[in-house]
């Protein structure tokens, strides 16, 4: 529609008949909805204010990035709606913006902002000053989904820095391993002289002996997991029931929960089929995820593990009732060494990640801060790492 339309049309409302102003309204409305259409179709969010920073207009995409209901955002100032962000800095200036954005709600993703000023086409006008430049009517906000090239850049990243890692684990198990096992061996060679003197003495020394002894075993151990979080592996695959392996891990925890007070609920699909995994690796990331839940959880906390089928998945859900990750530690729940707790390795979910992974799997994590952690995991049930699509038609 013409920028000049509307003002014809009004400066000849006198002379209009009735039944060409609602053939001209019905116009406006059909070239209204065809925008409309047109703005919903697309994938990437539009929102448009007033200079004051109130909402005009909002497609179908940019409710769905944020998790909004458009008629009620009509006429709300766009801070009250989607928090968070400095929109009074963001809509100042007259500059071109483009800045991006964490979202944590309704799904975690990226997306960026284009923000420009919006100057309606000037009328056809004889006045001295028709090609002034217009003054700014509001502002057009564009919203693009970039979750997936960032991630794709992370990926990248994630793979330079493991590749780093590696070459240097096997420096720290050369530089590290060797000393640690002179030192197992000297203890033990202690620990069969103080079989030999008095008793008295034998006690005192011992105590010493076995801190030392532990606190090597300690060193080992990270060592270990060091190794276990960046070395490749090669998967002892076979067919194996997901359910079964879930209650192994269970019972095999029982003690812990049951000494900190925790509930676990199972809710496992009775008729799961079988998935090619790695028996020991997936039991595993099983036991690293369940845990990390009872330590989260204050006693009487409640841990629900669940199995389902999808498509060519199978998903297992663990969610437990405790504090949550807050929204600045979300992105960094998966680095190495990034850890809440005060004696935790920070390795944990690092060790998690690369066991699905290399099954060809996928993790799913959602923050209910708060009020717990929910953490999903999808296996596919046969070794399927790549899926021929068909041809183009």
């Amino acid at each position: 529609m013409k920028s000049g339309f509307l003002d014809k049309l009004i400066g000849k409302i006198d002379r209009v008949r009735p039944e060409d102003l609602e053939s001209q309204l019905l116009r406006l409305a059909d070239e209204k909805g065809f925008l409309e259409t047109i703005f919903n179709a697309l994938h990437e969010g539009v929102i448009v204010t007033n200079l004051r920073g109130q909402i005009n207009y909002l497609n179908r995409g940019a409710c769905e990035l944020f998790g909004l209901d458009r008629e009620q955002c009509m006429g709300e100032p766009v801070q009250d709606k989607i928090k968070g962000i400095n929109w009074t800095e963001l809509l100042q200036g007259g500059k071109v913006v483009s800045r991006d954005v964490e979202v944590f709600y309704p799904q975690h993703r990226f997306v960026n902002l284009y923000i420009e000023q919006v100057r309606l086409e000037k009328t056809h006008t004889k006045r001295p000053d028709a090609d002034a430049p217009s003054a700014p009517e509001g502002f057009a906000v564009i919203l693009r989904d970039i979750t997936e090239n960032r991630r794709s850049t992370e990926e990248t990243i994630h793979s330079e820095r493991l590749s780093a890692l590696t070459l240097l684990a096997a420096g720290v198990a050369h530089e590290i391993g060797n000393p640690l096992n002179s030192l197992n061996i000297h203890l033990q060679l202690l620990d069969r002289k103080l079989r030999k003197v008095p008793a008295k003495v034998r006690e005192d020394l011992q105590s010493v002996l076995d801190v030392a002894k532990g606190e090597i075993d300690r060193l080992d151990s990270i060592v270990q997991q060091f190794l276990g979080a960046i070395r490749p592996t090669t998967l002892n695959i076979g067919l194996e029931n997901l359910n079964t392996l879930v209650r192994e891990t269970v019972d095999f925890l029982h003690p812990e929960i049951t000494d900190r007070n925790i509930r676990v609920e199972q809710r496992l699909r009775t008729d799961l089929p079988l998935a090619e995994v790695d028996r020991t690796q997936i039991k595993q990331a099983f036991f690293n995820i369940i845990k990390n839940a009872i330590q989260a959880m204050r006693s009487g906390g409640l841990l629900r593990v669940e199995s389902a089928l999808e498509d060519n998945f199978i998903r297992i859900t663990f969610r437990d009732t405790g504090g949550g990750i807050p929204p600045a530690n979300m992105s960094m729940i998966f680095e190495p060494y990034f850890t809440t707790k005060s004696g935790g390795s920070g390795l944990g979910l690092l060790i998690v990640r690369k066991i699905i992974r290399e099954h060809g799997g996928e993790i799913d994590l959602v923050s209910h801060d708060g009020e717990g952690l929910e953490f999903s995991i999808r296996l596919p049930l046969r070794d399927q790492r790549a899926r021929l699509l068909p041809p183009s038609s």
